[in-house]
């Protein structure tokens, strides 16, 4: 499977299943309205295709096949607190941006308060889609599930806390690292396990795939330290030069734009390494290769 066919297919399958859940969801306007805007300008779905990916490469699958609804679930659910991570991240009292994925961020559109609750219901949903409509068969799988979703969504918050803290202030690489692991790391080391978890993975596997994880999310960090110096608003979609406004400490600010860049392919590198025993040419070493030149 391509690159391109992976991320068509991680789109259909989430574009059904949100359409879906936000109506029978029945919320109130304008928070119906924002909750889709929120999730349907999806950018890459990075983590809803490491979830499937996870899940192909360990099952030895080239499409996901029809009765498989708890990958699609952990899919949806994973993308759900990444979209109300960014609804929140966007507002004025947090890093005050008026762009995401080339358009007008949440609030812009619906006002603060209205984003606010937007975000807290788009948390709420992905918890939601993890316990109903289950068989009798999923339900230890989904208990796994939310096992692996909740502690990482809680530290991505952590994670959060910290990078405010660490504006204004000069951080070591160690204590930039502390911080990403969590703010971005986190949530991509659950999308992963949580589809290590749907396919069964015994233990050496979700390790592997956990350290694999850990390697990416810190190379896609460090890789948008440097886009938001290098590229523009357009290319980016969302305002460039950003962490420079907030005064945010960066790997790019630390180690200098070329060295970031190294760094960051190290870190690519090291990823393949720990899912070595997949084979060349499997979805997470694609994912990777993708990754690394990616412009946004």
């Amino acid at each position: 499977m391509l690159i391109q066919e992976l991320q068509k297919t991680t789109q259909s399958q989430l574009e059904t299943q949100l359409h879906n859940l936000l109506t029978q969801a029945n919320l109130p306007k304008p928070l119906a309205e924002a909750a889709f805007y929120a999730m349907a300008n999806g950018g890459k779905r990075v983590r809803p295709m490491l979830t499937l990916a996870t899940f192909l490469t360990l099952n030895g699958m080239s499409k996901l096949p029809q009765n498989h609804s708890l990958v699609q679930k952990a899919m949806l659910a994973v993308e759900l607190i990444h979209g109300y991570s960014l609804v929140h991240d966007d507002l004025p009292c947090m890093d005050d941006d008026d762009l995401r994925r080339g358009k007008p961020t949440c609030h812009k559109v619906y006002g603060e308060a209205s984003a606010l609750l937007t975000g807290d219901v788009l948390q709420s949903l992905a918890f939601e889609i993890l316990t109903t409509d289950l068989t009798e068969n999923q339900q230890q799988t989904a208990l796994f599930l939310i096992q692996i979703l909740a502690p990482r969504a809680r530290r991505m918050v952590a994670g959060q806390q910290l990078d405010l803290n660490g504006e204004n202030q000069e951080l070591s690489q160690n204590q930039l690292e502390c911080i990403h692991q969590d703010k971005t790391g986190a949530l991509i080391e659950a999308a992963v396990l949580m589809g290590a978890a749907c396919a069964s993975a015994n233990h050496e596997d979700m390790h592997n795939l956990q350290q694999y994880a850990r390697c990416l999310g810190l190379a896609f960090q460090v890789q948008d330290d440097v886009l938001d110096v290098v590229a523009d608003t357009q290319t980016l979609g969302k305002t460039a030069g950003a962490d420079e406004k907030l005064q945010k400490s960066t790997y790019v600010k630390l180690l200098g734009v070329d060295n970031a860049r190294k760094y960051a392919d190290s870190l690519f590198y090291q990823a393949k390494i720990y899912i070595a025993d997949f084979g060349d040419n499997n979805l997470l070493a694609t994912i990777v290769d993708w990754l690394q030149v990616r412009q946004f």
